[in-house]
């Protein structure tokens, strides 16, 4: 037999050391540790909710957290400060008089005029052809007037000349008829006379209506609008279908409307001194007077019509611009208190008193003076009364209230003694 090389025979793979237990111990570990970490995530989120729940208790059971304010008396005067309106003193708008067509014009807006400056003047060819017209009319009726008079005087002499005749050498029917001839004559020149008066007035209102192909400026004032160019059909009269001319405004002296409201009317009288200011013109305070109020009290607004008048010599105000006026007006010295303080409830107008135990009492309060940010209050609180501002509607009547340490009120936190 042949020697035979020796075989090397590998190991199975069915022959390796067994994984399983392995596997399983691995298993078991994570399933322990997802364990353990549920555990820990289901108890700190209980605590939490505990600690929640047990803040919100204490929250809920906490007196609400206010801002108050002491009562003060009011000062001796109060600024009502108020929007109104500035407007010219005198405001025009010019229409023609005549008809024609605009031949030429000197003014254009923004030019200050002076009073009866020709700001344009207006052919006018039909009115031209009127004028002379009336003109020659008039010279036929005085010549009318010369020839009767003329015939009435021959009259005159014929009938006092058969009047005075002896008896018998004129029949009375002659004398009869030259009397009649006088009177008619003395008629005719009457009708003469009368036509000439009534043509002199036809010439004298052309004559007037052909001074207004100029047109002047009524009063020293400044151009607002032009409406107008050469050539320009213009209609006389003021209607809608007519076209204006131009429009002037004097601006110096100026107005100031206001309308005042109805707690503040009865010291708006005249002689009241204003300030007003303008938001584009920074820095100046122009001042004037009431002069008029409507004296009536608008029923839909409320208010009072007040007007303001101040001197404008250098025009720095204009018609049209929204300006701020503030007056002073008396407060007699009564309570005041912020807006904010007041509850509108269905018996009227309360406060919010909160005494030194902390609790709150609603107080019903009548009101003298609407101010806008500030009431004065004519009944119901005292000067050192404490008050809470913007008060919860879910506080009632005896609840207990922590007082706030805000800014807003470090000072009157202090006035209640815990």
């Amino acid at each position: 037999m042949q020697a035979h090389d020796p075989v090397i025979v590998s190991p199975r793979a069915d022959q390796t050391p067994d994984a399983g237990p392995r596997i399983r111990r691995f298993a078991i570990i994570v399933a322990i540790v997802l364990i353990v970490a549920f555990l820990i995530v289901h108890f700190v989120k209980s605590h939490e909710e505990g600690e929640v729940a047990a803040g919100t208790t204490q929250t809920s059971s906490a007196p609400a957290l206010v801002n108050v304010i002491t009562v003060e008396g009011a000062p001796a005067s109060l600024a009502l400060k108020l929007p109104g309106a500035t407007a010219a003193w005198y405001e025009s708008t010019i229409y023609a008089r005549v008809d024609g067509y605009v031949g030429t014009w000197t003014a254009d807006i923004g030019d200050t005029v002076k009073k009866g400056q020709v700001l344009a003047t207006i052919e006018t060819p039909d009115l031209d052809a009127q004028l002379a017209a009336a003109v020659a009319k008039l010279q036929s009726d005085e010549a009318q007037v010369n020839s009767a008079e003329a015939a009435q005087e021959l009259a005159k002499v014929t009938y006092e000349r058969w009047r005075d005749a002896p008896k018998g050498v004129v029949s009375e029917q002659e004398r009869d008829s030259t009397k009649a001839g006088n009177l008619n004559a003395t008629a005719q020149v009457r009708a003469a006379q009368a036509q000439l008066v009534v043509d002199k007035a036809v010439a004298e209102r052309f004559r007037v209506l052909s001074k207004f192909k100029q047109v002047t400026a009524p009063y020293d004032g400044k151009v607002t609008e032009r409406q107008i160019d050469i050539g320009n059909l213009v209609t006389a009269g003021s209607s809608s279908n007519t076209t204006l001319l131009y429009k002037i405004s004097q601006n110096d002296p100026i107005r100031v409307f206001v309308d005042v409201p109805q707690s503040a009317a009865t010291d708006m009288q005249p002689g009241v001194e204003a300030n007003i200011t303008a938001s584009n013109i920074a820095g100046r305070v122009f001042t004037g007077k009431i002069t008029r109020t409507a004296d009536a009290i608008d029923p839909k607004a409320r208010t009072l019509h007040v007007e303001v008048d101040m001197p404008n010599e250098k025009q720095t105000l204009v018609p049209g611009m929204y300006v701020d006026v503030s007056f002073e007006i008396p407060t007699g010295g009564l309570p005041q208190v912020p807006a904010a303080a007041l509850v509108f409830r269905s018996g009227g107008p309360e406060v919010a008193l909160v005494d030194q135990a902390h609790q709150v009492k609603f107080q019903k309060v009548t009101i003298a003076r609407d101010n806008g940010n500030s009431v004065e209050i004519a009944s119901g609180i005292k000067t050192g009364d404490v008050l809470a501002l913007n008060i919860s509607s879910q506080i009632a009547e005896g609840d207990k209230v922590e007082i706030s340490q805000s800014k807003e009120s470090p000072a009157n936190a202090s006035a209640i003694k815990k």
